[in-house]
């Protein structure tokens, strides 16, 4: 009877699980040591006495981090920029990829916009003339200003535009000769079918917004209307002036921890929206990644 396995089979799927175990410990523990520093007192901080689990549990660095309404108008800010930044960069993202996945024939100068695009990925106006644009067209301290910038991300959309290519042409025939037309058979037929797809670039839209931090910074003049992760860069650049703060009601907390314990927890928040919406995208992420690589 022959073996389902040889010996180098084997050890070939050891040495796969070994180096995959490594690698996932090497994302994980960074995390874990960020999570117990946050939760640990500020004594075994200072003496880095806390590696993986916390030391002297304590909260009071999560009390500060979500003390007053700022972060909370922050959260708010970034929740409303994450639903609408990817509503509308899904919608682009079809518009553009699906008539683009048609050959040179059906769309005329196919080449050329895909030359268009392409170039925008390599190169860009710079900073200046993205900021003299988003002022002229009166967006400044305004939340399209964080969104409109850029409404259609090129890598996402050539993902897209080549898992279209990668269906049947036969099913777009089909439904021609059944007099369906083109807005038809994008919506019924094949937006159901591009759901691994649009749930992998959907995953790149959500967490690049989520956390872009410098535009927030840049386009917005009031403090009241930045992102989260630009509310956390400031918070963090600022946090040893906060510390030296008095007769506020920082006080009592910012006794009870210090920079890193601050750092830490604040950063943790920053990262929990993303692991909890990750998980429910992850079946159709790989698989929409693989079947948008196939063409070009």
């Amino acid at each position: 009877m022959v073996q389902d396995k040889s010996l180098g089979r084997r050890l070939f799927i050891f040495a796969n699980y070994s180096i995959l175990f490594l690698v996932s410990l090497i994302c994980i523990l960074p995390f874990a040591n960020l999570l117990a520093v946050s939760f640990s007192g500020s004594a075994a901080v200072a003496a880095r006495e806390v590696v993986f689990w916390p030391v002297d549990f304590t909260t009071k660095a999560y009390e500060f981090a979500l003390k007053g309404d700022q972060f909370l108008q922050s959260v708010w800010v970034s929740t409303q920029r994450v639903v609408l930044g990817t509503i509308i960069n899904l919608i682009l993202m079809v518009l553009t990829a699906y008539p683009l996945s048609k050959t040179k024939e059906k769309v005329m100068g196919r080449g050329i916009y895909m030359g268009f695009f392409v170039l925008t990925m390599l190169f860009n106006g710079g900073l200046i003339p993205s900021y003299l644009i988003v002022v002229k067209t009166g967006l400044i301290d305004s939340i399209w200003s964080l969104i409109l910038p850029g409404a259609l991300p090129v890598y996402s959309m050539i993902i897209l535009m080549n898992f279209i290519r990668s269906l049947p042409e036969e099913i777009e025939e089909s439904a021609t000769i059944d007099g369906a037309g083109p807005m038809q058979i994008l919506i019924r037929i094949l937006l159901p079918l591009l759901k691994p797809a649009l749930a992998t670039v959907g995953l790149f839209s959500i967490v690049g917004h989520w956390n872009s931090w410098f535009d927030g910074i840049i386009y917005m003049n009031n403090p009241d209307n930045y992102p989260l992760q630009s509310y956390l860069q400031t918070l963090l650049l600022n946090f040893e002036k906060m510390m030296l703060r008095s007769g506020t009601d920082y006080t009592k907390l910012l006794a009870q921890m210090n920079v890193r314990t601050g750092r830490a927890a604040q950063l943790f928040l920053g990262t929990v929206p993303i692991l909890i919406v990750y998980p429910f995208l992850q079946k159709y992420f790989t698989k929409g990644l693989v079947l948008g690589s196939v063409k070009g």
